[in-house]
């Protein structure tokens, strides 16, 4: 007797072949509930640096401590005077299904005060999750893409950062993650972008599919599938799913201000009630400058210098442009275009709209 989920598999699979919307991917909006990578953090020395190693207490600490571990003894007291080592920490993301023997790139950032970890030697290193158990261990030479010049009368120049570097494939898993992805009779697929409309729109998507209450929304993020038991067919089941299209709801009205550099964002809903916008400056000049004031040659005085203030106010004649109800964003920057509005201008006519009540959309400020 042929498997059910194989038939469902089967029907999925030519339904596939034959799709020709250009909506999203199912896998490209959602993540799957459970399946995430874990970040791990770890201590070490690195070696070998041409004299740009930290002086920093912690490093001989560890230098002597690791001396210890390989039966070698420094007598208490003693200075190594440590040019060639500095002490850094690693980062690493551990993927998930990750299997002990696989490879994860590290990256090593200097805590002391080393001047460049260029052409150094990462010791073995223990890499540790948040549960303080090791879940990979890192050894290697870096990768570093900064370096760094000094002359002997101090000056120094820096490109780039050249106390950070990486070592690609430099740790090796030694521990397995346990994830709950085989477990249960479903799957719960999270969007990246919690919205109610696309939360619906891929239940309902899955159900013309595969039937009645085989998916069903649990909120604007998740939404529950049936799914089969068996490993196999599960992987197979989530591979044709997650390459299913799905049309996303269209994002709320938003205006993004990046006060930093001046960028601004103006999503597509963005609608301008009525209101009536001037824009224009008002420049003050003062200038201060002095003059001689000789008396007559007939008459008694004394030659002396007198202030002299000159003041100028320019203001430009700029329009003043009305907005109907119903603005549409094309009309707005047609508008804002016309006034010669720069981007710190124009951040102000919007917090200022904002502030009126004119602008129907949400204003953040990055």
């Amino acid at each position: 007797m042929i498997n059910k989920w194989c038939i469902i598999l089967l029907v999925l699979f030519s339904i596939l072949l034959s799709q020709t919307s250009i909506a999203q991917r199912i896998k490209d909006i959602t993540s799957v509930a459970g399946v995430r990578s874990n970040q791990l953090i770890g201590y070490g020395l690195v070696v070998g640096l041409d004299g740009t190693g930290d002086k920093s207490p912690f490093t001989n600490q560890t230098f002597i401590n690791m001396m210890t571990e390989f039966g070698i003894t420094i007598p208490p007291g003693t200075d190594p005077k440590l040019k060639n080592i500095a002490a850094v920490s690693l980062t690493s993301n551990l993927p998930p299904f990750a299997k002990p023997g696989q490879n994860i790139d590290v990256t090593i950032s200097s805590i002391g005060n080393a001047k460049s970890l260029r052409g150094g030697t990462l010791l073995f290193a223990p890499l540790k999750g948040a549960d303080g158990n090791v879940y990979a261990v890192a050894q290697g030479n870096l990768v570093v893409g900064g370096f760094g010049a000094e002359g002997r009368d101090g000056s120094r120049i820096t490109v780039n950062v050249p106390s950070v570097g990486r070592i690609p494939n430099g740790a090796t898993v030694e521990r397995a993650v346990a994830n709950a992805f085989a477990r249960g009779d479903s799957l719960v697929l999270n969007l990246n972008s919690p919205d109610f409309t696309t939360s619906k729109r891929l239940a309902d998507r899955i159900n013309t599919l595969l039937g009645p209450n085989t998916a069903y929304s649990m909120d604007a993020t998740s939404v529950r599938v049936s799914a089969p038991r068996d490993p196999n067919q599960r992987v197979s089941f989530l591979s044709l799913i997650e390459n299913l299209n799905v049309t996303p709801a269209e994002a709320t009205a938003k205006v993004i201000i990046n006060s930093r550099t001046g960028t601004i964002v103006i999503g597509k809903h963005v609608i301008i009630d009525a209101v009536a916008v001037t824009h224009g400056s008002l420049t003050v000049t003062v200038k201060e400058g002095f003059e001689v004031d000789q008396p007559n040659a007939l008459a008694d005085g004394e030659t002396v210098v007198v202030p002299k203030t000159e003041v100028n106010i320019d203001e430009e004649n700029n329009r003043m442009f009305i907005f109907a109800p119903g603005v549409s964003l094309d009309e707005i920057v047609k508008a804002v275009n016309e006034v010669g509005a720069a981007p710190g201008d124009l951040m102000a006519i919007l917090e200022a709209l904002k502030q009126a009540g004119a602008l129907n959309a949400e204003l953040i400020v990055i």
